[in-house]
């Protein structure tokens, strides 16, 4: 490869490293500033007359109902994504995701409109399930199918950032509006409505950044072949349901664990004047950002690890540290102590960093070339309904009905090993060639249970 070659294929690479790392920012921006208002004032502004706890369920059963979509939106865009490519899909799952929400921004509330103003908030909601089932697998594909085999770990990794950024960012606005520009009464009467409809410039940032970035090679290698199976999703479930169970799995510890604070559920704990914390909006909120901050950290540095030690150690050692850190979680922020609650995170993000950060690389190399966008996007979609979409009402249901944490700190170490199980049973491929010509190596043998050899040999 001549120097001008080799320069340029670096020069595109970070062009579309940065392209994910900000679109998905914006997608996830946008996710996790309904969840955070969800826990703080949906429920008195759309679920109200509800009473106090049964609002409070009803929100977070309004953040886990678009989960139930999520697949929805990683079938069309998986179907799609395989027949006429990545780049065309991440640049639609933007703008649905970013017009959805700024419309939740100018939405009335029950006390306005009644009955419609909470299924108005349902419906798009849904939207943005659909949106971010569909968004995460091109993203990953992007950055995974443009990078050298060894540094896919640390390329996966960029599209991972987005979402401690995108939450970072929530939470920060969120936090900006309380304390800064609409404290007390203000923010419940208008200022919740600003972080919705800012997604407006956010949203022009990311579409004009992923517009200026070229198509996948894999893909552009497999519409030269006309290599594209006609139903994509068909052929995955014949062939590798097992390997989309065993996928969604491996999602099951993070996405529930890290739902607890993007879903809103340790905010709304935290601040809940009639529970035994009591802190103030404000600083949770801070916080939460504070969180935001070392997930990201975390996450960079496991898609370091996961090119160095590979995807399936790294993925053992979140799991393992998850599996210490689910009854301490709750034990310190019940102290009371803000420090308590910043130490409470900080052991949380550590095992969700190291449990994200390979996932996009691995994912990429246990599927097939013809089927990858489905593969990967229909098992983070199913993954994230059995670990995420419920968690923070889970969570809410528990507490309410056991009055203890404890139960909480169960049920996440329940999923967390679950996770684990599921890791045990997948195989690291990391290098794998991700070429269509090499489609016959990767059919076979992404499980401990697949001796299959591959048809050409």
């Amino acid at each position: 490869m001549s120097n001008t070659r080799a320069v340029d294929t670096k020069r595109t690479q970070r062009r579309v490293a940065f392209a994910t790392l900000i679109g998905t920012t914006v997608e996830w921006y946008d996710y996790f500033i309904y969840a955070t208002a969800a826990g703080l004032v949906f429920a008195h502004l759309f679920f109200g007359p509800a009473g106090t706890q049964i609002g409070l369920l009803l929100a977070f059963a309004s953040v886990g109902i678009s989960f139930l979509f999520r697949p929805l939106g990683a079938f069309l865009a998986g179907h799609y994504g395989d027949k006429i490519g990545r780049k065309a899909m991440l640049v639609l799952t933007l703008l649905l995701m970013g017009l959805s929400t700024m419309l939740i921004g100018v939405l009335p509330t029950y006390e306005t409109a009644g009955v419609i103003a909470p299924i108005l908030l349902l419906l798009l909601r849904i939207l943005q399930g659909v949106s971010a089932g569909g968004e995460w697998g091109g993203a990953v594909l992007m950055a995974v199918e443009h990078a050298p085999a060894n540094k896919r770990g640390r390329a996966g990794s960029f599209p991972q950032l987005g979402v401690p950024l995108g939450l970072l960012l929530a939470s920060g606005i969120m936090a900006l509006m309380t304390g800064v520009i609409a404290p007390g009464d203000a923010f419940l009467e208008w200022g919740w409505r600003i972080p919705f409809l800012l997604s407006f410039v956010l949203i022009g940032v990311g579409y004009f950044v992923r517009r200026a970035v070229e198509e996948s090679p894999v893909f552009l290698e497999i519409a030269e072949k006309k290599a594209q199976p006609k139903v994509p999703i068909v052929e995955l479930f014949r062939k590798h349901w097992r390997l989309v169970i065993l996928a969604a799995l491996v999602f099951v510890g993070n996405n529930a664990a890290g739902y607890m604070a993007t879903g809103g559920f340790i905010p709304s704990y935290a601040t809940n004047p009639e529970g035994i914390v009591g802190l103030e909006k404000t600083p949770v909120l801070i916080a939460m950002t504070f969180a935001a901050a070392m997930w990201l950290i975390f996450t960079a540095l496991a898609g370091g690890m996961a090119d160095k030690i590979g995807r399936k150690r790294t993925y053992i050692i979140g799991y393992i540290v998850m599996a210490l850190t689910v009854f301490p979680l709750f034990l310190l922020i019940n102290t009371g102590e803000l420090w308590a609650l910043y130490l409470a995170l900080l052991l949380l993000t550590f095992g969700l960093g190291l449990t994200y950060g390979p996932q996009a690389a691995w994912y990429s190399e246990i599927f097939p070339a013809s089927v990858r966008f489905s593969g990967v996007s229909i098992s983070y979609a199913i993954g994230a309904i059995l670990g995420g979409a419920f968690s923070p009402l889970i969570a809410q249901w528990l507490l309410q009905a056991t009055g203890t944490s404890l139960a909480i700190s169960g049920y996440l170490l329940l999923t967390t090993l679950i996770g684990l199980s599921a890791v045990i049973m997948l195989k690291d491929r990391s290098g794998i060639n991700l070429s269509i010509t090499n489609q016959a190596e990767q059919e076979v043998g992404a499980t401990i249970f697949d001796k299959r050899q591959p048809s050409n040999v």
